[in-house]
């Protein structure tokens, strides 16, 4: 039984795929086989960093520095992060950005989680984040066995690293999703 196709309806996961060559369609059966997990990639970043920050959260060799409490995630905010977790979430979010960018280093970590400094009546401007923050996670990170330097500069995942934090996306179910087949 052939799907009739319109548009792109056609799902990557059908049974039947059409091919046409010149003018005549031929309906081919493709084999029905699993899915592969899914990737970092594929999973949505809320959920993905909800259950990295579980995962650091039960590591024994991860540790939370003592002036985690205290301190501000950049000098543009007025109050520390209101999460006891916050620590874990900014390093499952690292975690993530570095396995999606290879070779990204401190300072692009800090533009990206940096944000607006409000001036006063002078316009915004843009301010980084704290360095120390995002150092002291890289190097939680690296403890842990997921992070690694990398030969250009900057943090690359390594292979442990991709296994994990491709295990942890494959166990989010991807059925309430809404734009995946």
């Amino acid at each position: 039984m052939l799907r009739s196709l319109v548009g792109s309806e056609m799902c990557i996961r059908d049974r039947y795929q059409r091919r046409v060559r010149g003018k005549q369609a031929i309906a081919i059966s493709l084999p029905s086989m699993p899915r592969r997990g899914n990737t970092v990639k594929d999973v949505p970043a809320d959920q993905f960093i909800k259950k990295c920050a579980d995962f650091l959260k039960r590591q024994p060799k991860f540790q939370v520095p003592k002036w985690a409490d205290l301190v501000k995630t950049g000098h543009f905010k007025e109050l520390a992060p209101y999460s006891e977790d916050w620590f874990y979430v900014r390093a499952a979010s690292i975690a993530r950005k570095i396995y999606l960018r290879p070779g990204c280093g401190i300072g692009a970590l800090r533009h990206w989680y940096g944000g607006a400094h409000r001036r006063g009546t002078r316009s915004t401007k843009h301010a980084t984040a704290s360095g120390a923050v995002i150092r002291n996670a890289l190097k939680q990170l690296e403890a842990q066995g997921l992070v690694e330097e990398h030969p250009d500069g900057g943090r690359q995942i390594t292979s442990k690293g991709r296994s994990e934090l491709d295990r942890i996306a494959g166990s989010i179910e991807l059925e309430g999703v809404e734009g995946l087949c």
